[in-house]
């Protein structure tokens, strides 16, 4: 009598190994990322902190007090640049980080915002 084989299903042990190595290496950028997307929230907090300041030079001030508690080291106050837009004052900012992923490979991530 001939007996019927089911097939098997399912993933292979190489199938495995390479989306268990894609799903690492995904998780070691996402770790590195994190940190520069939490730091961005506070310099844009601080940033909107700052513009309640009257002059550049306190607008600039009050922003590195406000880097100093939160740990802020991409930016500082001398690279923001302040406008004023009728009678508010606008506080823009640009800064990138770079991360190293391998060998000559950098994930270069580009940050800019400004006050509301």
């Amino acid at each position: 009598m001939v007996q019927l084989r089911s097939r098997q299903r399912g993933v292979s042990f190489l199938g495995l190994l390479f989306f268990g190595g894609l799903i690492a290496v995904t998780g070691v950028i996402a770790a590195q990322i994190l940190p520069t997307a939490i730091e961005y929230q506070a310099v844009f907090k601080a940033v909107n902190k700052a513009r309640e300041g009257n002059s550049v030079a306190e607008v600039r001030s009050i922003f590195d007090k406000a880097a100093a508690i939160d740990n802020i080291n991409s930016i500082t106050g001398r690279d923001l640049e302040v406008t004023k837009e009728g009678d508010k004052i606008v506080v823009s900012f640009a800064y990138q980080r770079e991360i190293h992923l391998a060998g000559p490979g950098y994930l270069t991530l580009k940050y800019a915002g400004r006050s509301k």
